[in-house]
């Protein structure tokens, strides 16, 4: 007996599918599948979720100088002549920003490793540059650990729809708790 489902297709394609659907379920926070998938999917993102969970707090806030182009009214770099030559103008800025330990830093990238890039269309935009891509490690330290910090486990919820029309295939909607 296999200790995993094999949902009827290769090692590459069921692991391809299963990186997908974790990732879709963490972005969106549910999803509708086949149950035998789902319970495939749950173990999965759970790990990911135990995993925000424990190293969501394990970071030092550092300051940091840094040099920034100075920016027009209409977004494009100040420039100034020097010696004949136009060269762009620098401030320099203080940034506080987030250093992840060993430890951290070794989780967001397993994280970066299994899941697929997110894209999403801000509505907002209209063009290429409607399209931006969404930073899931991120959301998931930010957002989702923060949600799941006092819970041991059990952050999916499984809830069967009904079978579907056309292989009568049993439907669950799979949700983050």
């Amino acid at each position: 007996m296999a200790g995993y489902r094999k949902l009827g297709r290769t090692a590459s394609q069921r692991k391809a599918l299963l990186r997908n659907q974790v990732t879709a379920l963490l972005f969106n926070g549910k999803m509708v599948t086949t149950e035998s998938k789902a319970k495939e999917i749950r173990s999965i993102a759970e790990k990911y979720i135990t995993l925000a969970v424990k190293e969501k707090d394990n970071y030092e806030t550092v300051t940091v100088k840094a040099k920034v182009a100075q920016k027009d009214k209409d977004g494009k770099r100040v420039k100034e002549v020097v010696n004949g030559k136009k060269v762009d103008v620098f401030t320099e800025v203080e940034k506080t920003i987030k250093k992840d330990n060993p430890s951290r830093l070794h989780a967001r990238r397993q994280m970066e490793a299994y899941f697929y890039p997110v894209k999403k269309v801000d509505p907002t935009v209209k063009g290429k540059k409607a399209v931006k891509e969404a930073d899931l490690v991120a959301k998931m330290f930010d957002e989702i650990a923060p949600k799941y910090a006092d819970r041991k486990g059990g952050y999916t919820r499984i809830v069967k729809i009904g079978q579907r029309k056309g292989d009568a295939a049993m439907e669950v909607l799979i949700e983050l708790v």
